[in-house]
Parts: structure tokens; sequence; C-alpha cells
């Protein structure tokens, strides 16, 4: 009998999810609900493969690395890539766009766009507990006003999730988090007529904060990071908090551990007691350990 391979954690309105799938291929997928305090387990089985690209599976199951965040051979990493948006191939997509600043900690704000049509989802994905939108409009007004933030405010595309989780157990009050966010935004704002695209429309200040979405409040922070998982590996604990792709699970053996979902696509689980505790390989938070793709 198949086992399940889990999907990736997801983030709609109503909390974190992890998708799955049968791994021998046959029946449709389901999610698991997650909810802050309940015991989660599983042990990992065999190898690990690739998940394909585009919900097209891979055509040879090629094995991938334990410690890859994309679970993709080369082959459908590129392909994958080639229909991203953050690409640069769909210069043509007729949908709306939303430019955005999110806050991950203090001195960390980063610029990036969103479909409209998704809400916040890609915000909570990236772990964001602070943002506010910028603008909204074409795909290359957004582009462009995403890279004239970076240029003129100093502000990455991106920030390696090693940073983020760094500081989760020690992040400054919610009205220190907004003020941190308002002043950005106002720099940014202050752009327009200094090479702000006339087809993107600015949006009014508003700071979303996902410290209790995420349930940070009473978490503390996290004293390891799984790494990657091994053939037999079990990975148990309570859920106290998560964020992007993170689990922050309390264990029996060691602590407040992370662990990045994304390590845990492409492998086939059984289920485990949610005091079996960690037998795969970590760090300490801060140390890495994660090979991150490219977007």
């Amino acid at each position: 009998m198949g086992g399940w391979r889990c999907t990736g954690l997801r983030w709609p309105q109503g909390g974190p999810e992890l998708g799955w799938v049968r791994s021998d291929g046959t029946g449709r997928g389901r999610t698991s609900v997650l909810s802050y305090g309940r015991e989660i387990g599983f042990r990992a089985r065999g190898e690990r493969h690739c998940v394909g690209a585009r919900g097209t599976p891979c055509p040879v199951g090629a094995v991938v690395p334990a410690r890859s965040a994309g679970a993709r051979c080369p082959e459908c990493a590129r392909l994958d890539r080639a229909h991203s948006v953050a690409a640069d191939t769909i210069a043509d997509d007729p949908r709306t766009y939303r430019v955005y600043l999110a806050w991950f900690g203090p001195g960390m704000v980063k610029a990036g766009i969103t479909g409209e049509a998704r809400g916040a989802a890609r915000l909570r994905e990236q772990g964001a507990v602070v943002f506010t939108w910028l603008g909204r409009g074409p795909l290359m007004a957004a582009r462009r006003t995403e890279e004239l933030l970076r240029s003129a405010l100093g502000v990455p595309d991106r920030i390696p999730y090693a940073r983020k989780r760094a500081v989760r157990g020690r992040l400054p009050g919610a009205v220190e988090r907004a003020a941190e966010v308002e002043g950005l935004y106002r720099r940014a704002a202050a752009l327009e007529g200094a090479g702000w695209p006339e087809a993107l429309e600015r949006l009014p200040f508003e700071a979303v904060d996902h410290a209790g979405v995420f349930g940070f409040a009473g978490a503390g922070p996290a004293a390891r990071v799984v790494t990657g998982l091994v053939d037999g590996g079990v990975v148990a604990g309570r859920l106290v908090a998560a964020a992007g792709p993170d689990l922050h699970l309390g264990t029996v053996d060691a602590g407040t551990v992370v662990l990045d979902t994304r390590l845990v696509t492409g492998w086939d689980l059984a289920g485990a007691e949610g005091r079996s505790g960690i037998s795969v390989p970590v760090v300490a938070v801060g140390d890495g350990g994660v090979q991150d793709g490219l977007f």
C-alpha cells in the first residue's frame, strides 16, 4: 500500500495547511488543517524523489538531495522557473499585480510583487511578520516599481530564511514593527514622479501584522532547525508556531525545532507518534543548513 508525499505548507486565509498526494500516484490529494498545540509526527521512507514541475510528474523520477529546498531535478527546475513570474518570461500577463513592503525583523524589509487575486497568501508563504501594500497595476509596471524600490531605498528582493528564523523569538512589539514599515512606505511614496510608473496606482498605508496568525505569542525562540530528512528518520512534536514554509515544533528531546516543510516534499512518509522526538540531522538556528532555491 502506498504512503503519502507532502506537497508543502499552504497559507489560505484560515491558517496553515499541509498538502498531500498518494506516493503511488493513485487517488486525489488531501489537506491537513494545522492548529497550534496539536501533535504532529511522521517517518521518512526510502529516497527523496523529484516533485516534477507545474503539476507534471518528473519523467524519470529522479532522486534529489535531502538538503535541497526545491526538491526538483535540474530539468524540472528549469521548466518550473521558465513559467515563473519572477523569471520575467510572461510580459503580456493580463492579470493585476500588487507591490508590497514586507517586514521580517528589525532592519529586514524587502520589496516584492504578487498577483492581486492571491491576496496576502504570498506574504504568509514568505513568513512576513508585517506588510503593507504599496501599489497595484499591470505586471511590468509592478516589476519596474519593485526595481525602483530596491535601487532608491536599498531594500532587497529576498531575505534568507536563516535570518528570518534567527529573530522570530525576540521580535519588538506590534507598534514598533508597524512604525518601521510605515517609515519605509513614506520614503517609497515620495518616489512618485521620480521613476514611479504611471500605470501603477499607489495604495494607502495599512500595516497588516501576522504575528497572531503565525502563533508567535508565547512560542519562544527555537533552538534547532532540521537540515534534511533521512530514510527512517522521524520528526515529531507539538506545533507551537508556523511561518512561511516553517513549522516550529516543541519536541521531547531537542527543545523547539524548526522544520522547513520544503525539505519534506518528495519523500514517502508514514505516520509517527507525536512524542517520538527527532532522529534527523539538525543544527542550531542561524547556522543555515538548507539549500534555498533562487525564488
